[in-house]
């Protein structure tokens, strides 16, 4: 994650995102920086829009807030099965359980 916070911080301070800098950041950090995992970033982040990609990272939580009205289907779900179960008692459950544990 800290390769990642370092081209991120590079960006925003406008400056180049290559292997030499992000070197420099993560050492600065502390972080004891893995050439290979380094070069990898810098290849992956090649020709990348970071305004756009920190646009839709910002505008993502906006989609989540449409998932209520499935939470609120989830909740009604186990009344329908606990009117199913009634045949099994906690002590069946527990012993169906305990095989799994050998």
């Amino acid at each position: 994650m800290e390769y990642v916070y370092s081209a991120l911080l590079l960006h925003s301070a406008e400056k180049e995102v290559n292997e030499e800098n992000v070197t420099a950041i993560l050492t600065a950090a502390g972080v004891t920086a893995d050439a290979g995992r380094v070069k990898a970033l810098v290849a992956a982040l090649d020709g990348a829009d970071f305004d756009a990609a920190i646009e839709a990272a910002t505008t993502a939580p906006v989609a989540v807030a449409g998932g209520a009205a499935p939470a609120a289907e989830a909740a009604e779900a186990p009344v329908e099965e606990e009117e199913e179960d009634e045949g099994v008692s906690e002590e069946e459950a527990a012993a169906g359980l305990g095989a799994l544990f050998g």
